[in-house]
């Protein structure tokens, strides 16, 4: 005699949200699958499409409060921080740094992928303005010069008056000898900024372009990445995919990890499936309404 399999009393989802369309799967308390396409940008119809779809699978009013318990986990794969930057539609990022090193992300580290181009296109900048702090910390962590709270604090109450409500706080060998991006970032916050991105935080690395370009980046994205977990109950585990091909819960995912989520989760889905058809060596082709994927995996 065959035992049929358990199933949750709610509902689980399985989100793809797409530049374009946004796909939701649904299983139901009874195992059955059901799905759902909807254009991830429709303001007449709903303010979130994967929102709107879950609420359709649900027999929900648009625009109804998701009652606690119908939903026991969302899984999303999203592509909308990639488009945020394509489209350049992040936040307004005030960059902290180290007094000497405002131009230092814009200088990068020269790698040039035609090494005899004349005519040198440089990249936009995801923030839009510095703040340079008169701090030093030597590589040994010793203080050579230590912020000025009375200035730094004027600094950033002029910051916020100009309207910036996301920063990032990268200082030179800040990823080991933090104390000064902790100082600053406990000042950021209580002067009212909402999004701050330490680099010893984000990215803890030695490299100090690198580093901050993380932490920009991080802070640039924060609101796309927070549209998503807005409107699913506390109850609800949601699990975000991040550019490594793995599962985070919402409260741990942050802007740097969303950018190649959802090609993450086309290959991921792409090794599996190719695993259940036998095959050990598999090209994707992915071919959005945004953007083109391609993929290679061999184990």
């Amino acid at each position: 005699m065959k035992r049929r399999a358990k199933h949750s009393a709610a509902w689980t989802f399985w989100i793809d949200r797409g530049g374009t369309f946004t796909d939701v799967i649904g299983r139901d308390p009874a195992g059955r699958l059901h799905v759902e396409k909807l254009l991830t940008d429709n303001p007449r119809a709903y303010d979130d499409a994967a929102l709107a779809g879950v609420r359709r699978l649900l027999n929900l009013a648009p625009g109804a409060s998701i009652p606690d318990g119908r939903v026991a986990s969302v899984r999303m794969g999203t592509t909308v921080a990639a488009h945020a930057l394509r489209a350049r539609k992040g936040a307004r990022v005030l960059l902290v740094t180290t007094r000497g090193f405002r131009d230092a992300l814009e200088i990068g580290d020269q790698a040039r992928r035609d090494i005899f181009a004349l005519d040198i296109a440089k990249p936009e900048q995801l923030y839009a303005g510095v703040l340079e702090v008169d701090e030093r910390v030597r590589a040994d962590g010793a203080v050579e010069r230590s912020p000025d709270p009375a200035r730094l604090r004027a600094d950033l109450e002029a910051a916020y008056a100009e309207g910036y409500r996301a920063a990032a706080v990268v200082f030179m060998h800040g990823w080991r000898h933090n104390a000064h991006e902790r100082l600053v970032a406990h000042m950021l916050a209580d002067v009212g900024f909402t999004q701050i991105s330490a680099s010893h935080e984000v990215s803890p690395s030695a490299r100090f372009v690198a580093r901050g370009g993380m932490s920009v980046a991080d802070a640039y994205l924060a609101p796309a990445v927070e549209k998503l977990a807005a409107g699913f109950v506390a109850s609800t585990r949601l699990s975000l995919m991040t550019s490594a091909g793995g599962l985070a819960p919402a409260d741990m995912f942050s802007g740097k990890d969303a950018v190649l989520s959802g090609p993450a989760g086309g290959v991921v889905a792409m090794a599996e499936t190719a695993r259940l058809a036998g095959l050990k060596k598999v090209i994707g082709f992915d071919m959005g309404g945004t953007s083109t994927d391609v993929s290679h995996f061999a184990g």
